[in-house]
């Protein structure tokens, strides 16, 4: 990916803050000699602990054609995308030119783990794994709990493998016009909000918070 200046984070808080709100995503494995890399779509449970990156807590169903890929080769990444948005050639043409010799682009928050893989099979690590998972999709529970042996979850463990991907290096992006002069980005933000489609209203949140040098 590349990451022009004007689009990297401008500290470890924003892609933190960011990922903490996103909690699905794509994990890449580098495929088997002769096969293609594979690619799962996952919710995860991001914790920023420990390490510098911390790590991502997930789980995938035992059959996944995913698991000798992985176990050959645990250097894995996961990447996560959102507030994605189209922005028409007119809207970014620079002030005075021609409305149509303004640049088609596409702004998005992007950002890559690079992560070290451990595969879970103990059932009670793995029915902890689980908890901590449900715990931050259902804050608020109405879930049972997840324990070796008894109902109502128990028995389906044998069916699952949990990974643990401690992150070891981080690429963030957030590609909202930040190259462009300050008035051209409020133009932009101001057809976001006129437009007020799928994404805008994110996408012009990231815009003028960077713009502005908000937190």
């Amino acid at each position: 990916m590349l990451i022009h200046p004007w689009d990297a984070a401008t500290d470890d808080t924003e892609w933190r803050t960011w990922l903490a709100r996103h909690d699905f995503g794509q994990l890449a494995v580098n495929g088997l000699p002769g096969d293609p890399p594979w690619v799962q779509p996952a919710h995860f449970r991001y914790e920023a602990e420990p390490g510098p990156y911390g790590r991502v807590l997930l789980h995938l169903a035992r059959p996944n054609p995913l698991w000798r890929a992985l176990e050959a080769d645990p250097r894995v990444l996961l990447s996560v995308v959102d507030d994605y948005v189209y922005a028409p050639g007119p809207w970014t043409a620079p002030e005075g030119a021609p409305a149509e010799h303004g640049t088609p682009t596409s702004y998005y928050a992007a950002v890559q783990l690079r992560c070290a893989a451990r595969v879970v099979d103990d059932p009670g690590e793995k029915a902890e794994l689980l908890n901590r998972q449900v715990a931050h999709f259902q804050p608020d529970g109405g879930t049972a709990r997840v324990a070796p042996g008894e109902a109502p979850f128990g028995r389906l463990l044998p069916g699952i493998r949990g990974l643990v991907l401690e992150v070891t290096e981080v690429r963030a992006k957030f590609k909202y016009a930040g190259n462009k002069p300050a008035a051209t980005q409020e133009r932009i933000a101001d057809r976001l909000a006129e437009r007020a489609g799928p994404g805008d209203l994110a996408a012009r949140a990231h815009q003028l918070r960077r713009l502005t040098g908000a937190s």
